[in-house]
């Protein structure tokens, strides 16, 4: 099974913003990133969609399910970003740079306050993979729209690469990462595309 990890298009808030599991919006630049998107992935026949609820990564579903003439787009809460607890939406400047500093130093196990950690993101996002893998039993392609969090932990799944190395993967905006999943083993097909 390929499986296509598709991050959204920019999102429209301001640099320098923490906003993991908020809800903000995109860019007016959508709509080209969504042209060039859409040719990375027009060799695909007959996708099952699969998406994050936030407005940044369904949108884009939407819009891809629409232009193709697609069913059902399945959100999943399981493939949201990290939750930033009470640092949702701050400017990372007015966080205390203690505070960061202590996060930073041990992000996979650590969590911001009232938020979760990156082991916590890998773990619903790996409950995500094994579900879709055990379900979907056809050779159809599916295409997931999601966040670079979970790409990443993704990614790591699939390469047993330690979580503290999972942010060294460049992930951007509109980009497409692809994860082959059979019998034997989880490959990653390519990254960052």
């Amino acid at each position: 099974m390929n499986i296509y990890l598709v991050r959204h298009t920019t999102p429209d808030v301001e640099a320098g913003i923490c906003y993991g599991q908020s809800d903000v919006g995109v860019t007016e630049t959508f709509h080209q990133e969504f042209e060039v998107l859409s040719e990375k992935l027009r060799h695909l026949v007959n996708p099952v969609l699969y998406s994050s609820p936030l407005t940044r990564c369904f949108k884009l579903a939407n819009a891809i399910a629409d232009r193709w003439s697609l069913g059902d787009i399945r959100q999943d809460a399981r493939l949201m970003e990290l939750h930033f607890g009470d640092w949702e939406l701050k400017k990372w400047d007015d966080i205390p740079r203690g505070l960061i500093d202590v996060w930073a130093q041990e992000h996979v196990m650590q969590t911001p306050p009232q938020g979760e950690s990156f082991h916590s993101l890998h773990l619903r996002a790996k409950s995500f993979l094994d579900e879709v893998s055990a379900n979907i039993q056809d050779a159809s392609p599916v295409v997931v729209f999601t966040h670079a969090g979970v790409i990443r932990a993704l990614v790591a799944e699939a390469l047993n690469l330690p979580l503290m190395n999972a942010f060294r993967l460049q992930i951007n905006y509109g980009s497409v990462t692809q994860i082959i999943v059979d019998e034997k083993v989880t490959r990653v097909g390519f990254v960052n595309l």
